[in-house]
């Protein structure tokens, strides 16, 4: 027997037939069911770790807007171009990695979503 009958014949033999194609025996019968808790406990971990790193990072960027520094200072940073003042540059940085961390924890919501649908 060759082609797609042969194929057929190995996945229902792998899945032990069945409507699902799951197999609920042998060594890894609980691995669907741990699949789910890997999942939303990973997505937690992500969750909570990116949304507060986020914070910290959004925080230490607008740290840098507050005050009103050294005068001049101010008048020498004002007479340069936008994208060169420094508190341009020191807002922007952490405004990055402020939107990197919360996607990371946008992520980790997603592996909970789908760690409660693999469950």
């Amino acid at each position: 027997m060759r082609g797609p009958a042969r194929v057929l014949q190995l996945s229902e033999a792998a899945s032990g037939g069945g409507d699902t194609g799951r197999r609920f025996d042998g060594p890894y019968a609980t691995l669907h069911a741990m699949l789910g808790v890997t999942l939303t406990a990973c997505g937690l971990v992500a969750a909570t770790f990116g949304t507060w790193r986020g914070n910290a990072n959004a925080r230490a960027a607008l740290l840098s807007l507050v005050g009103d520094g050294d005068p001049t200072r101010a008048s020498i940073d004002a007479s340069r171009p936008i994208l060169a003042r420094t508190r341009v540059r020191r807002f922007v940085r952490p405004v990055v990695a402020a939107m990197f961390w919360l996607a990371i924890a946008m992520y980790g919501l997603l592996m909970v979503s789908l760690g409660g649908a693999a469950a």
